[in-house]
């Protein structure tokens, strides 16, 4: 199948977190300019992106599906961008629209709702119809109960394809019902409202996710076993990391990719969001993601010497929740995978180029074009290399405490919270694979930063935190030391993804403490993310 990469009505969005106080603001990603080949006919028929409020709004009316539900169900599947995708998967069709509609559900969908198959690939409006009119039947079908959008998560989990439990209830409760209790915007380019999902704290009537075992070859990802690979063959280095696009949400993805009939596997699945990642395959083992014997003359002849041999004997392949059509990646994702990235390379001792970090539209050109056009590869091959202290930017050099305890030695150092703290990754430039933030108040109760020492020893300390314009400019590190307590203020609205030098002092043999207070001029947030004792 030939994909069409320029999507006709493209949307950015940013999540608005429902929290008390000053919010944690998500990135804004502005879409690139699309070029536009249809005629006037086609653009009216297609209607401009401010719109589309509008079209959910009467799709939901005229099936009886709530409104909320389709623009949750949308933005999980696309991030409300029409997609118009390839074929990644054998078994798993081309995804259209901004509902990712495919195969039998685009004829279904097209004959419940009255138009056209070709409309429902290419007009945004008929492809939410279509949609709405398919969740309609199932409601039906399925018995819920309309008035209550909770009673819809069966319906939801049924349109979304999944089969396995466990994948379903991520789709429900970290997808579709997540969105719509946080809320979501969407702007055009211009600025104008595209789509608003407003947050609800509605709770889905679905099982709930189960409890996860972690991956032994990268802690942050969870283990999530699949039966698709085989052993490398023998004396095999591995010299490659191959980046691909599911063509589709995250958790079908790795859903499919551990059914046994699929017959293709990747190592590791990210999410949109950069919040999780899966690993399917260990590394030491051969999966099953490209579907081609390796040709230097593809890849700037280099590597020569493997012409011949299939790409997934040296290499380990990353899927991402996502199309090769799309216009952007959301930070979080690319910062996520350039982490996971960066991790394969210092393990496997790859090379960390464009040569050895490669799409797999490169290596299998014939049909395939993933991560797609506007995957960010200058800047995420620059990531990578930042992530792994290359470059001019030395390495950390001292003990790092991280925000989050699992990523913690718990007998060197470790974080204590007092008071709310939430995590996120919305904001690019932190250490590990979150950080926390809390609002500023005529309160301490600071993330502490505990650090042991063997022996009385004079250390520096650095602190770490993400920037943004609703950070305090003033925010109070208090180190206590030998002499007794010294307060450092901070700008936080600068300075951020870098290692900021707050003093020297001499310190105590046993446990010490660095801590960050909320004690600062209210209207803000603070940033904890981590320390470095060095």
């Amino acid at each position: 199948m030939n994909p069409i990469r320029k999507p006709l009505a493209t949307l950015a969005a940013a999540l608005a977190l429902a929290a008390c106080g000053p919010q944690e603001p998500a990135p804004t990603e502005t879409p690139a300019a699309v070029e536009d080949s249809r005629t006037p006919e086609q653009a009216e028929a297609d209607r401009t992106p401010y719109q589309l409020d509008a079209a959910f709004a009467k799709a939901g009316a005229d099936f009886g599906v709530p409104a909320d539900l389709l623009k949750g169900i949308s933005y999980t599947e696309t991030r409300w961008e029409h997609v118009q995708g390839e074929v990644e998967f054998e078994g798993i069709p081309a995804a259209y629209g901004l509902m990712a509609l495919r195969g039998e559900k685009v004829s279904e969908g097209a004959r419940l709702a009255g138009v056209s198959e070709e409309a429902v690939r290419t007009q945004p409006e008929a492809n939410i119809r279509a949609a709405a009119a398919l969740l309609s039947a199932y409601a039906d079908e399925l018995k819920l109960d309309r008035a209550d959008v909770g009673a819809w998560a069966p319906a939801a989990a049924k349109y979304s394809g999944i089969d396995r439990v466990e994948a379903q209830a991520q789709y429900i409760h970290q997808g579709v019902y997540d969105v719509m209790r946080k809320g979501a915007v969407a702007k055009t380019p211009a600025g104008e409202l595209a789509v608003s999902l407003p947050a609800n704290q509605v709770q889905a009537k679905f099982a709930s996710p189960s409890v996860h075992t972690m991956s032994a070859d990268y802690s942050p990802a969870i283990w999530r076993a699949s039966p698709n690979y085989n052993a490398r063959p023998a004396g095999t280095d591995i010299s490659m990391v191959v980046i691909h696009t599911c063509e589709g949400g995250y958790s079908g993805c790795w859903s499919w990719l551990t059914n046994s009939s699929a017959g293709a596997s990747a190592h590791y699945v990210v999410n949109e969001s950069g919040s999780e990642i899966t690993q399917l395959v260990t590394e030491a083992n051969r999966a099953w993601h490209v579907a081609a014997s390796y040709s230097c003359s593809l890849n700037g002849n280099v590597m020569c010497g493997l012409n011949g041999s299939s790409v997934n004997n040296f290499s380990v392949g990353i899927e991402h929740g996502g199309y090769a059509s799309q216009t952007s990646f959301p930070a979080g994702q690319i910062d996520a995978s350039a982490k996971l990235t960066c991790d394969i390379t210092k393990s496997q001792g790859i090379v960390r180029d464009s040569y050895h970090i490669v799409a797999h539209g490169r290596l299998q050109p014939n049909n395939r074009t993933d991560p797609g056009p506007n995957w960010p590869w200058s800047s995420y091959i620059s990531k990578v290399k930042s992530f792994c202290g290359d470059g001019t930017t030395p390495p950390p050099t001292g003990l790092i405490i991280d925000n989050d305890n699992t990523a913690n030695d718990t007998s060197k150092g470790y974080i204590e919270l007092t008071g709310s703290w939430s995590a996120t990754s919305s904001t690019a430039g932190y250490y590990g694979s979150n950080y926390l933030y809390a609002s500023t108040a005529a309160v301490s109760e600071p993330a502490t930063y505990w650090f042991y020492l063997s022996a009385a020893a004079t250390k520096t300390i650095d602190a770490r935190w993400t920037a943004g314009t609703n950070r305090s400019a003033a925010a109070p590190y208090v180190i206590t030391h030998s002499g007794g307590t010294a307060t450092v203020t901070k700008n936080q609205q600068t300075g951020g993804g870098a290692w900021n030098t707050l003093g020297t002092w001499s310190f105590p043999a046993g446990w010490n403490k660095v801590q960050l207070s909320r004690w600062a001029a209210e209207g803000f947030v603070v940033v904890a993310d981590a320390i470095q004792v060095r």
